[in-house]
């Protein structure tokens, strides 16, 4: 019986004023997306395990959450979402040319145990640009990821900006294998410049290569440093990425958000459908991101429309706890009254209580028969959020105990 009180690990409950918070922090962000002008859109919290096979460039199998339909199907609970909207869109939108803006809101799960001490579902809410490849639709994520993280009331925090097509130019250019392309995209989103030099060591190619890829984890900072970077390599495809950040970047300081940019051409992704400009922000509070993103030109051609494609999830969780953290005050309800009644007191709490509910304040009624201690009582209107005590007297007559902050 008490294993039944408790969650599996990685999973968490959330109630009362925590939820509360959270509730009221998604419908701030989803506020923002709506005035960008993107959509709502839900996807099934299970799919085919295809939806997020191997080639798709996603989460790895052994970390997914299995199980199987009464047909023997593999299914999957969601370990990202961003390929189930790429579904939906190549579904739904196969014959639209234009821009679509998509929003939406959900969890993921993942089964990893490199996630020991961290939760395994995630719930974010995302945004994504489809139908567009324009440097304009970059910066717009990037915008709108600024202005959700201010409407929720962060004043510092940074989006740290890289380009997954550097990488690649330089990897093309040294035709390495997909292992050492692996081993080295990891190395090089450690940080771990010796580790780079080491793999590299016996490897046969320009030592201006090899300079260009030991240089990788420390190619980060301000605009001023993307001139620096078009330095590092002579590799066309490499040079015309850094070229596609500056133009980003000018169009940012039209937002007036640039203040809030610094680039890294060492960010990467475990996600491996990303193909252009990636991004993650950052706060006090938390080691972790609290929004990532980028743009995936190649993933909903998979699902049959060749589409490109730019989005960002900002991680609701993370987000969370680094407001926290920071004591960033979020107001939730803004009044709610308690109308305490006894048997007798009935019908005139109702009639009250729906008066109040139809001037849009929340009003909860509560039948107690014996008179109670008034310590008691304010004690449980700050459990329940009451800001006001209601007490229906015998005849209809109405006492007010005390109004409060909670």
């Amino acid at each position: 019986m008490e294993r039944l009180l408790h969650t599996p690990e990685g999973v968490r409950d959330i109630y009362n004023h925590e939820c509360e918070v959270k509730l009221q922090i998604e419908s701030k962000l989803h506020q923002v997306m709506s005035r960008y002008g993107y959509q709502d859109i839900q996807t099934p919290t299970f799919e085919f395990f295809e939806v997020f096979s191997e080639e798709r460039g996603t989460v790895a199998s052994k970390d997914m959450y299995k199980f199987f339909d009464r047909a023997g199907n593999t299914l999957v609970l969601r370990p990202d979402i961003t390929p189930s909207i790429a579904r939906c869109f190549a579904k739904y939108y196969k014959n639209e040319d234009c821009p679509v803006r998509l929003c939406y809101g959900g969890s993921t799960f993942i089964n990893n145990n490199e996630y020991q001490g961290k939760m395994k579902e995630v719930f974010q809410l995302g945004a994504e640009l489809l139908n567009d490849a324009s440097v304009e639709a970059d910066a717009e994520l990037i915008a709108l990821t600024v202005e959700c993280l201010q409407e929720v009331g962060l004043k510092e925090f940074q989006v740290e900006i890289g380009h997954t097509g550097f990488f690649r130019a330089l990897v093309e250019e040294a035709c390495l294998n997909e292992e050492d392309t692996e081993q080295l995209r990891l190395l090089i989103m450690n940080k771990n410049r010796f580790g780079v030099e080491a793999l590299l060591s016996e490897k046969a190619m320009d030592q201006s290569l090899k300079e260009a890829f030991t240089t990788l984890p420390e190619l980060f900072g301000n605009v001023s440093r993307l001139e620096e970077i078009k330095n590092v390599t002579k590799t066309i495809k490499a040079v015309k990425t850094i070229e596609r950040l500056e133009e980003m970047y000018h169009l940012l300081e039209v937002y007036g958000y640039d203040k809030y940019v610094t680039f890294d051409l060492g960010t990467l992704s475990q996600y491996n459908y990303y193909t252009g400009m990636i991004f993650h922000a950052y706060t006090y509070g938390t080691g972790n991101p609290i929004v990532t993103g980028g743009r995936y030109d190649s993933l909903v051609r998979q699902f049959g429309k060749d589409a490109p494609a730019v989005g960002m999830a900002i991680l609701t969780t993370q987000l969370q706890t680094a407001m926290a953290r920071q004591k960033t005050e979020v107001l939730t309800q803004k009044e709610r009254e308690l109308v305490i009644y006894s048997q007798n007191g009935f019908q005139e709490a109702v009639r009250f209580a729906q008066m109040k509910r139809h001037q849009g304040i929340d009003c909860m009624m509560c039948r107690i028969d014996d008179i109670v201690d008034r310590s008691a009582l304010k004690a449980y209107a700050s459990r329940v959020g009451a800001c006001c005590i209601r007490i229906i007297n015998y005849g209809g007559s109405m006492e007010t105990i005390t109004r409060w902050e909670v």
